[in-house]
C-alpha cells in the first residue's frame, strides 16, 4: 500500500534522521487527534496525496497562496511516498464491522475533540499489539482515507520518493483550490 506525507524536509536527515521522511516527530507531538506521545509517536499519512497537503494549509483559508506558507520550522514542506509493508495491518475505522466490533460510533471518531480521540486510539494500540496503525477518513472530505501509523510499524515503511513542494506543484494547487488560497498575483 502506498502512503503519502507532507512534512517539513531536511534533505541531509536521511530516510530516518530528524525531519527524514520516515522520521516519527514525537517531541513535536501531544495536540494531534490522535497523539499520545507518552505511550508512542504517530505519524499521520495518507491514501490520498492532497489530503496530507489539505492538512498542512488548512489553517491559511481565505490567504494568499505564498511560498512561505510552505516552510515549516525555517524547512520545505515535502511529499513522500511511502510504501506499507502488505503484512502492516491497519485497524480500518471506516469498516462498520471494526466500529461495532470496538463499540465506537463514527461522529466519535470524526469529532475535533481532542479529549475523546486521543484516548480512542490509545485504546485500540493496546487492544491490538501488532496493528501499524489505524485507517479513517479526513475530516475535510469523507473519501480521502487517512492512516495514523505507530511508531511500532516504521520499519515496514519503505521510501518511494521524496520531493520539496512549490506553489506549482499539481498537488499544492489542488489543496489551494479546495481551500480557495488565492495565488499570488
Amino acid at each position: 500500500m502506498i502512503l503519502h506525507r507532507c512534512f517539513a524536509w531536511d534533505e541531509r536527515a536521511g530516510e530516518g534522521g530528524t525531519d527524514g521522511p520516515l522520521w516519527c516527530p514525537r517531541i513535536y507531538q501531544g495536540e494531534g487527534r490522535h497523539d499520545n506521545p507518552d505511550t508512542y509517536g504517530c505519524m499521520y499519512l495518507s491514501e490520498s496525496a492532497v489530503s496530507t497537503v489539505v492538512e498542512q494549509l488548512a489553517r491559511f483559508r481565505g490567504q494568499r497562496l505564498l511560498p512561505s506558507l510552505l516552510r515549516r520550522r525555517g524547512l520545505p514542506l515535502a511529499l513522500a511516498d511511502l510504501e506499507l509493508d502488505d503484512d502492516g495491518e491497519l485497524v480500518d475505522l471506516d469498516d462498520p464491522v471494526v466500529l461495532r466490533r470496538e463499540r465506537l460510533r463514527p461522529s466519535r471518531i470524526a469529532t475535533r475533540d481532542r479529549r475523546v480521540t486521543q484516548p480512542q486510539v490509545l485504546a485500540l494500540y493496546d487492544r491490538h499489539r501488532q496493528a501499524a496503525g489505524v485507517r479513517w477518513w479526513s475530516t475535510y472530505e469523507g473519501a480521502w482515507i487517512n492512516v495514523t501509523l505507530f511508531d511500532r510499524a516504521i520499519g515496514q515503511l519503505r521510501v518511494q520518493s521524496v520531493r520539496a513542494l512549490s506553489l506549482e506543484d499539481p498537488v499544492v494547487t489542488e489543496a489551494a483550490d479546495f481551500f480557495g488560497l488565492r495565488a499570488m498575483a
